[in-house]
């Protein structure tokens, strides 16, 4: 696979190598070869990204909504063909093995199918005579120019999941990918533009900390989407809500996995297995926490005994199990915190610290680590490690297991392990976590429905994907209208009253 010099933009319906005079080593985590360079934009590729959106939008929110659920159709069917290909860069630039590389495609294939039924999901509510003669109906319209900010961990499913569906809603976009891993959003874009996307209405930008800041306060940007950090998250939020936009904001995540003792024991292993170790442990869904109650606490030796037979590797090997850490500070950090986790008690009964990939010496792996006897006072605990590493926590019942879950400041997902249909409606019932598998280890819902994190996982009012991406894409206009018979003639109504 060959990589350009140069991580391009698209900006104004070409893409551009970028002004500025440094770049950045874009590095495969496996191996640390240089891939390619990447440029940050200057400020003025960044005004003229905005304005050519801006510039866009009159003609594209205009453009019939049938033709633009086309656009989606020709998008998802070329997104189809080339899914192994953009597999095959993200193993590259990010290092997930190709099983989970397709996954990450195919996910975000699933969004664009669902943005192809836009027209359906524009349909705006009529009531007939609300008075005399008189009739109300509103219609969904566009904001305008929207942005996204998306992180490393999924860099093909995340921007599906924004530029897409802005788009079939009428508005224009600008995607800013995680400078780790921008050639994925590269070749997402040139896909979009083979299957004929008018020129304007999507643009990429790449950058840090600048670019971001740049989005969230300049005055033509009407809403911002975002996925990342808490912190990161925080500060998007606060920042573009004090410049009054629009902005939903998913954010980290501690997420928990109840194992109930009458739960079927291998499917309940197999999935903690998946759930923890799976992308090393790099999704914002993993399930890093494993509650055993009860006598389910004698799994853990199986749990252990599973984790030992999980190998990472290169994506080119057919057995890797995952692949490394996005890069040596990601992987460093993870260390660090194991050492904390030893020094403040926890009983390490699976250290992959020290972990030989034989080949990749120099590669970013951190083996599967198992912490037993974790308590949530401890930096394991209240941490997101965003890596191959659980926390196993004892209990005795289930209401334990549910205080445990809610007192945790952030509700992305959780999941239960049971047979007992009473023990799973208590839970789903008194959970106060936005996504809930039952005997469903990462429940992330289909495009039909929304990804629906609460609390500190979530900031904003609107959700990504399903029905309230697309109200929170869009502006609901509500017209109340009388047409008069002719020589129809009424007394002038001094109250607010409809008559």
């Amino acid at each position: 696979m060959t990589f350009p010099n140069y991580v391009p933009m698209f900006i104004d319906g070409e893409f551009v190598e970028g002004e500025a005079q440094t770049s950045l080593p874009l590095t495969n985590p496996a191996n640390q070869q240089v891939l390619s360079e990447i440029k940050f934009a200057t400020n003025d590729e960044m005004e003229r990204a905005i304005a050519s959106a801006k510039l866009a939008f009159p003609a594209w929110s205009n453009t019939p909504l049938p033709e633009r659920a086309r656009l989606m159709l020709r998008y998802q069917h070329l997104l189809k063909q080339h899914q192994k290909e953009i597999a095959e860069i993200i193993c590259e630039e990010l290092g997930k093995n190709f099983e989970d590389a397709m996954g990450d495609v195919w996910r975000g294939i699933e969004v664009v199918e669902h943005a192809c039924n836009v027209c359906s999901m524009m349909m705006g509510e009529t009531v007939e005579n609300v008075a005399a003669g008189i009739d109300t109906y509103s219609i969904k319209q566009p904001l305008g120019v929207c942005a996204g900010i998306t992180p490393f961990n999924f860099p093909a499913m995340i921007p599906l999941w924004m530029f897409p569906l802005a788009n079939a809603c009428g508005n224009t976009f600008v995607l800013k990918p995680s400078e780790q891993d921008p050639m994925t959003a590269v070749r997402l874009i040139e896909l979009y533009r083979e299957a004929g996307a008018p020129k304007g209405i999507v643009q990429l930008v790449n950058g840090g900390e600048a670019c971001v800041n740049h989005l969230l306060t300049h005055k033509d940007i009407r809403a911002v989407s975002f996925v990342g950090s808490v912190k990161v998250g925080q500060h998007v939020y606060k920042t573009a809500t004090d410049s009054f936009k629009r902005v939903q904001c998913m954010t980290g995540a501690k997420n928990h996995s109840v194992i109930m003792p009458d739960a079927n024991k291998e499917h309940a292993v197999n999935s903690i297995i998946g759930a923890a170790f799976g992308a090393a442990g790099q999704r914002c869904m993993a399930s890093s926490v494993t509650v055993f109650v009860g006598q389910s606490k004698e799994w853990i030796d199986d749990v252990i005994s599973a984790a030992k037979q999980v190998k990472p590797n290169y994506w080119k090997n057919e057995n890797a199990a995952y692949g490394p850490q996005i890069s040596p500070a990601a992987k460093q950090r993870i260390i660090s915190l194991i050492e904390i986790g030893k020094k403040e008690g926890a009983d390490c009964v699976l250290d992959g610290s020290n972990i030989d990939v034989t080949g990749y010496s120099e590669g970013n792996f951190v083996g599967p680590t198992i912490f037993n006897n974790v308590t949530s006072d401890m930096h394991i605990y209240q941490q997101e490690i965003f890596g191959p590493v659980l926390c196993v926590v004892n209990v005795s019942t289930l209401s334990e297991a549910i205080e445990l879950i809610n007192n945790d400041f952030r509700a992305n997902g959780t999941a239960i392990f049971t047979n007992s249909g009473s023990a799973a409606r208590q839970f789903q019932h008194q959970i106060n976590v936005g996504q809930v598998g039952i005997n469903v280890p990462i429940p992330v819902p289909l495009p039909f429905f929304s990804f629906t994190g609460w609390r500190g996982s979530f900031h904003g009012d609107l959700h990504a994907y399903g029905k309230q991406a697309v109200q929170f894409y869009t502006e609901t206009k509500t017209i109340t209208s009388r047409w008069m018979e002719d020589q129809q003639a009424l007394q002038a109504n001094m109250s607010i009253a409809l008559k």
